[in-house]
């Protein structure tokens, strides 16, 4: 990739030279990217990442073939640099870009600023990421980055916060990687199934297509981090178990990667079972969002008072997650952001 061409211009030539500052200063930066096809991934379809960069960081981009001319403040032009030329080496890698990949590149890139060097080649690895056989998973913000080294460091990790950060997705990518390198033998994800009162028997068929509808989103994970016939196989060998909070009573689990997802909805009482289920050599994770609990008026949450309970216990991990952290759109960030300015204050829940 050739080296910018940067041109510093006024917005005012009857401004004394004296009052002009970097903030009022207009940059204009040109970059070209020396391979055509990575230049059009990294742009987007009909310029959609462009689009989105100009947007997040109030530049204007205008392209030209392989060469993208940047104009803004001297601050914003050098972010929106970083985040290119951070993209492009992606691209490199990887053959393609995912609008949350451009997200995370700009968060990244605010997050980082642009008073220190910058190497195009090493800053995504600022945040961390997890390798599959299928593909690396990568950090995008900077509570996902704080969250993936919570689950290499700590045997409980507690992940809390809005739909749409990646709670439950980096948990089941992080128990892949532990199976696939054999440092656990198992697989075991679970959700409470509030909706039927966990009273699962009036429901047709056997015990999975029971309690399917309530796990979906954690299939939806598995196979979208692992290989189909893989999944299948390890399920039907009960290397990978998917089963509802109930059936977690009474066992010991040993050697395995356990996954709580939509923690908010256990009972004081279902929470601390659950907890005291682990066992040698296995980690756990526990997945939840506060703000939408579905138990009953004056119920405390498990999730709630476990996080009171246990924050400051030593070899235990909590990540809390913001609406500035949904991945899944741009628009999902802001409608979280409208409905939690909007919702009432919360009643204190009684602990007792």
């Amino acid at each position: 990739m050739q080296e910018p061409e940067i041109a510093l211009r006024t917005p005012d030539p009857a401004i004394p030279a004296s009052a002009a500052s970097e903030e009022t200063a207009t940059t204009q930066i040109v970059l070209a990217f020396d391979d055509n096809r990575l230049a059009s991934i990294l742009f987007g379809q009909y310029g959609q990442n462009l689009a989105l960069i100009e947007r997040r960081l109030g530049i204007v981009a205008e392209q030209r073939g392989n060469h993208v001319t940047i104009e803004g403040s001297r601050a914003a032009c050098e972010q929106a640099r970083n985040v290119l030329e951070g993209l492009y080496e992606q691209a490199k890698r990887d053959n393609e870009l995912a609008q949350g990949d451009v997200e995370g590149a700009i968060r990244l890139a605010i997050s980082q600023g642009s008073l220190f060097d910058y190497d195009a080649g090493t800053a995504r690895a600022a945040f961390e990421e997890i390798n599959l056989r299928t593909r690396p998973v990568r950090a995008r913000t900077a509570a996902q980055d704080a969250y993936i080294r919570a689950l290499k460091r700590h045997a409980l990790v507690f992940g809390t916060g809005p739909a749409g950060t990646g709670k439950t997705w980096l948990a089941v990518a992080h128990a892949v990687q532990l199976y696939e390198r054999k440092e656990v033998d198992r697989i075991i994800l679970s959700r409470p199934a509030v909706e039927a009162g966990e009273r699962l028997g009036f429901l047709p068929g056997d015990m999975r297509e029971k309690v399917d509808p309530y796990l979906r989103p954690v299939y939806d994970a598995l196979y979208d981090l692992m290989d189909a016939r893989i999944v299948e196989r390890a399920l039907q060998a009960g290397e990978i178990e998917i089963a509802p909070l109930a059936f977690m009573r009474g066992r010991t689990l040993s050697n395995a990667a356990v996954i709580l997802d939509e923690a908010q909805n256990t009972t004081s009482m279902q929470m601390k079972m659950f907890l005291t289920r682990l066992g040698e050599n296995s980690r756990m994770i526990v997945t939840g969002d506060p703000s939408q609990v579905d138990l009953p008026r004056g119920q405390t949450s498990g999730l709630a008072e476990a996080v009171r309970l246990l924050g400051r216990i030593e070899g235990i991990g909590h990540v809390v997650f913001t609406a500035e952290d949904v991945i899944r759109h741009e628009l999902v960030a802001r409608i979280v952001d409208a409905y939690d300015r909007a919702a009432p204050p919360r009643p204190r829940e009684n602990s007792e």
